[in-house]
């Protein structure tokens, strides 16, 4: 991020803060809600009626806990102790944001549960909980939950599948840190990105909205580097943060026990390090996932993928990821967003991965799942405005700001296609840039019919971008070749779903050998010139022990469903080295 970056902790507290955005508020006709939410044609599924037998099970995985009338049991920022079944009394869960905006969620009865998706992995709570009358509940801590969720099949799809719907609940309420800047600033919409890809709840305002935000701003910055703010639900105020700072300030980032070691570190949270973690989680191995933006990957990018096995509806890249993400921390997968991996110690027995920060894990094995990420053209200036314009990605937020408008979008492969169709619903015309003659090697037949019957998309073949109009450091237009010569297509928006680059550079000196455009060798792809021996598993890397699988791995299918079964496939290669390593061992001890 540019700009400084501090927390206030003290100078200006939540009392100020709140205090200071009062009178804007009251201009947004934004008030603070003491009723509950409306019910909600899903209730039943939000909140089941628990039976005598369920609680009966529920017993065994928890312990008997009472808070007294007006006790509070839970606070938004603060550690969850893990999810409360209510055997007496009543609980009022409320939603909070950083301006003290409050509103209630439900008040919950006896033979109900309270928590929701975050109790899975104990993340720091976000709502308020208080007891309305002397409460008796059972609390179940998270990694007994999470027996609980596998022992108990039908019970626990119940309650998994209520406290999914919770957490979207939360989302669409907009609790939460709030963010506060201009609109299409591309910190801003950096740290939306974030928030929303990791599907944690939020606010934004936005400082053009009206007039009377501009003093209240001037009681909170010094200077247009503050912003974007982010106010926490705590009052903590951050001045222009990284994505790194907010989620720290969130309390996401794990403590790493440096003593544990993990039978396999996942380095890379797409459809790959999912499936993954899924599968080796679900058999018994011990498993650490990290990830330096959220789950998903590119595919998380994806408004709609309808050619993925099992969704004849379609389901967008978010929701698959997330589903996944929950998939892996029920198992027990230990996940860790975001963390940057510096380096990779392939000498070290175990196995040692080095972060940004300095923290250490050790590992026996390790499945690169880096992915890759879409190749910027060599395009002079362009740099300067991304996420001023220039995106690499297609989500709501992007489409909200080019709402109504003409876009140009460079590339011709599935993403692209995806990208193209999501886009059009929202804006007025899709310019589309295509190097080749057409589609049909790089698309899918569905979406090239699909775009076929859009009105409001023009396809420009053997056409590349080669420069970009500006205007007061905006976009103005794109400068473009084809068999027409050159023109200029008049836009503020470009998007770029153009060729990949894979995510290798933190490989440097472990030993993992790569091809020329930087992917990661495995199995065949290896050869002797490499390093290589004979003997090496499919998705083994010329390092023993260290896997590569989805989109960084060299030769792989560039698709969603590919990365995921590679992702199941690997695990068998991580047992078997495993294996042949503790027989190894043990033959040591014994001679």
């Amino acid at each position: 991020m540019n700009g400084s970056t501090s927390l206030e902790r003290s100078v200006p507290s939540a009392t100020s803060v709140q205090g200071a955005y009062a009178a804007f508020a009251t201009q947004q006709h934004d008030e603070l809600a003491t009723m509950p939410d409306p019910p909600s044609s899903r209730d039943h599924q939000l909140h089941p009626l628990l039976a005598e037998s369920d609680v009966q099970k529920m017993h065994h995985y928890g312990k008997v806990v009472f808070y007294p009338a007006g006790a509070r049991m839970t606070e938004t920022g603060k550690a969850i102790p893990g999810m409360f079944v209510l055997l007496a009394g009543r609980a009022r869960v409320s939603r909070r944001d950083g301006l003290g905006r409050t509103r209630v969620l439900v008040e919950q009865t006896p033979m109900h549960t309270v928590g929701e998706i975050g109790q899975l992995s104990g993340c720091p709570s976000l709502v308020d909980v208080h007891a309305i009358d002397d409460v008796t509940a059972i609390l179940i801590a998270p990694e007994r939950l999470r027996k609980l969720l596998i022992d108990q099949a039908e019970l626990g799809e119940r309650l998994m599948r209520s406290m999914i719907l919770r957490r979207v609940r939360l989302i669409e309420g907009g609790s939460g840190p709030v963010i506060v800047g201009h609109e299409g600033d591309a910190r801003v919409v950096a740290l939306q990105e974030f928030l929303a890809r990791n599907s944690h709840p939020h606010a934004v305002i936005n400082t053009s909205d009206a007039p009377e935000s501009a003093a209240w701003l001037r009681r909170l910055t010094q200077s247009r580097q503050d912003l974007p703010l982010v106010i926490c639900p705590d009052g903590t105020v951050l001045r222009a943060p990284s994505e790194a700072q907010l989620a720290s300030e969130l309390g996401w980032l794990s403590h790493f026990d440096a003593e544990r070691v993990y039978d396999v570190a996942v380095v890379g949270a797409g459809p790959s390090g999912l499936a993954t973690a899924v599968y080796a989680a679900s058999e018994g191995l011990s498993v650490a996932v990290f990830d330096a933006c959220a789950p998903g990957g590119q595919a998380g990018a994806s408004m709609r993928i309808e050619n993925y096995l099992g969704f004849p509806t379609g389901i967008t890249g978010q929701a698959l990821a997330a589903r996944a993400f929950v998939q892996a921390q029920k198992f027990g997968a230990h996940i860790v967003i975001p963390a940057h991996v510096r380096s990779l110690d392939c000498g070290a027995s175990p196995r040692v991965l080095t972060f940004d920060d300095g923290r250490r894990v050790q590992c026996h094995t390790v499945v690169i799942a880096t992915g890759a990420t879409y190749r910027k053209p060599r395009i002079d200036g362009l740099e300067a405005f991304t996420g001023r314009g220039v995106c690499y990605w297609a989500s709501p937020v992007e489409a909200e700001l080019c709402k109504g408008k003409e876009v140009v979008l460079v590339g011709g492969g599935n993403s692209a296609g995806q990208a193209i169709v999501y886009l059009a619903s929202r804006v007025a015309h899709v310019h589309v840039l295509v190097r080749g003659e057409d589609l049909q090697a790089s698309m899918s037949r569905y979406l090239i019919e699909r775009i076929g019957a859009l009105p409001n998309v023009t396809l420009h073949m053997r056409t590349e971008a080669t420069g970009v109009e500006q205007q007061r450091g905006s976009i103005t237009g794109v400068r473009c070749s084809g068999p027409d010569g050159k023109r200029t297509l008049n836009t503020a928006h470009l998007f770029f779903f153009t060729g990949a680059t894979p995510n290798t550079s933190w490989l440097h000196d472990c030993g993992v050998a790569t091809d020329a455009k930087g992917f990661v060798l495995t199995g065949p792809t290896l050869d002797a010139s490499n390093g290589a021996c004979a003997g090496h598993a499919s998705l083994e890397t010329s390092v023993q022990g260290v896997f590569a699988i989805g989109d960084v791995r060299s030769g792989s299918i560039k698709r969603v469903a590919a990365a995921a079964g590679e992702g199941a496939a690997v695990v068998a290669h991580i047992h078997e080295f495993l294996a042949d390593t503790r027989n190894s061992a043990r033959h040591r001890a014994l001679s």
